[in-house]
């Protein structure tokens, strides 16, 4: 009975691993990308981004897909920092 058990929790640890993989390769990166809501596409560029900083303190970055449509995501710190620092948005406050 515990060999099951032990084989999900390799299972789970094998599968953060992987989205931990993914989530490193995304943030190489230098591109910020969003969702675009109009024409439902994923990871799309953003151009002309400004972050911005909520009000609870996290940072959002705010641009247009070259369509002329607007799309907005959430950054963590370190990602949003790193978009100013890179060149690929400006800072906002």
């Amino acid at each position: 009975m515990l060999k099951p058990i032990f084989l999900v929790a390799c299972t789970l640890k094998f599968d953060a691993s992987a989205i931990f993989t993914n989530y490193k390769f995304y943030k190489m990166s230098n591109m910020l990308t969003a969702y675009c809501m109009k024409t439902k596409e994923k990871n799309v560029p953003m151009q002309d981004a400004v972050i911005t900083k909520t009000a609870r303190g996290g940072y959002m970055a705010q641009g247009h897909d070259g369509k002329g449509n607007k799309m907005t995501t959430m950054l963590g710190e370190a990602r949003a920092l790193e978009a100013v620092k890179d060149g690929v948005a400006k800072k906002s406050w």
